[in-house]
């Protein structure tokens, strides 16, 4: 049994915040300067009580309007921002999009890696003969996790969600998959408090920083430079390994889609593995990184542009934290 990528859409809150807007609340940057910096001029932000299962519920409810939900068999929910620690957000989901009770549904915890793991995990579900339509959800609001004053990570993170549908097909279209793992950098990519090991510290004098940074252990904290450092050493020799798995070179590639993390980051990691600017899909300025749906709504506004085609062969490259990252070719 083989997969396939069936169909995407996305989803994204209505409220926008423009870099002229966080020019206004942090006067010591400007507009242009973010955008140049990060690739970013907007990005959406879920309202207060708006969560990433919500956003997660329309992206799904606007495929169904092109696709017969009665097929699903499996929905799989990628987040880091729950509604709750349990029930799963997955389960609220098949209640709520009004799925079959037959369906299973699970949530997993990651971050800018989780479509890749979704699609190895749609791809096993398959070929096991488990499920034949799995519906692939991918949504996050780390806006949530942003402390107010964190300048930095307020002109780069968006919320959104994108619906995925794999499906069974007589040929393959999900290659091979890359994985891999280091816990070590948990550090450096962090939101400490409000789990079990550290609950949630109410004294709010605990919040540190300067300009552009502020920290607070209930807060997402991410080291930047280190994040960076982990990406160039990592990314390049997990895009050697996948195309070797798939007996590939980027000769046999149409067109490359990294996970949207900011416009310097891809850039640089373009130039360094030679890949050639006309294959390689930026798509942030609109939507700031999206996290886990990064990849999703790339892949689907790169179809709608029609850059990418019908019948192309793409790479996908997700990474991020945990440390994790993986990567697959997939035939459009």
């Amino acid at each position: 049994m083989f997969s396939v990528i069936e169909m995407i859409e996305y989803w994204l809150p209505e409220t926008v915040l423009d870099n002229h807007q966080l020019e206004r609340k942090f006067p010591e940057w400007n507009s242009n300067r973010i955008e140049k910096k990060v690739g970013i001029r907007e990005r959406h932000i879920a309202g207060e009580n708006e969560t990433a299962s919500d956003l997660a519920y329309e992206a799904a409810i606007k495929l169904f309007k092109g696709y017969d939900k009665n097929k699903i068999d499996f929905l799989l929910l990628c987040t880091q921002s729950p509604d709750y620690f349990f029930p799963s957000s997955a389960c609220l989901l098949q209640s709520r999009l009004m799925l079959s009770d037959t369906v299973g549904a699970l949530d997993y915890n990651l971050g800018c890696s989780g479509f890749i793991y979704g699609l190895a995990l749609s791809k096993g579900l398959i070929r096991a003969g488990i499920a034949s339509h799995v519906l692939l959800l991918t949504a996050e609001t780390y806006s949530k996790h942003l402390h107010p004053q964190d300048l930095a990570n307020r002109s780069i993170f968006g919320d959104g969600a994108a619906a995925t549908v794999v499906s069974k097909v007589d040929q393959e279209h999900i290659y091979e998959f890359e994985f891999g793992t280091d816990g070590n950098g948990k550090d450096n990519l962090i939101v400490a408090n409000g789990g079990l090991r550290n609950k949630y510290n109410h004294d709010e004098s605990t919040a540190v920083g300067g300009t552009e940074f502020m920290r607070s252990d209930n807060y997402l904290y991410m080291n930047g430079p280190e994040i960076f450092n982990f990406t160039i050493e990592k990314i390049p020799l997990l895009v050697e390994n996948t195309l070797r798995k798939n007996k590939m070179s980027l000769n046999d590639i149409h067109y490359v889609i990294f996970h949207q993390a900011n416009k310097y980051m891809l850039t640089y990691l373009r130039k360094k593995m030679k890949i050639p600017e006309n294959k390689f899909f930026m798509n942030m300025e609109h939507t700031g990184n999206t996290v886990s749906a990064t990849i999703p709504i790339a892949l689907k506004e790169s179809l709608c542009q029609g850059i990418v085609k019908k019948g192309d062969i793409v790479l996908l490259v997700g990474f991020g934290v945990g440390y994790s990252w993986g990567a697959t070719v997939v035939k459009i």
